[in-house]
């Protein structure tokens, strides 16, 4: 099933691929964004989704998702979320 969905995005016109690319990962983003500020919950997933639809095209944007992932490999959720150790 993969394969196939690759295949028939990658037989798309390039133009097209990138602009499919760029609608859907930037409304992505900006709908994180407007999370951060609006009440609602999903905030953080729908911008690393929105980087990963951007990567598909965009080496910038790929850049950017991997300084993400080496970011968030250090986080440390019990410092995060302040549980304490007995």
């Amino acid at each position: 099933m993969k394969e196939k969905i690759t295949k028939s995005w990658k037989s798309l016109p390039s133009a097209l691929r990138k602009t499919i690319a760029l609608v859907i990962g930037s409304t992505l983003i900006i709908t994180g964004l407007l999370l951060i500020v609006l009440p609602g919950p999903f905030t953080m997933p729908l911008l690393i989704l929105g980087l990963v639809v951007l990567a598909l095209e965009f080496a910038w944007a790929e850049a950017m998702l991997i300084k993400v992932r080496a970011q968030g490999a250090k986080l440390n959720p019990k410092k995060l979320f302040g549980k304490k150790e007995h």
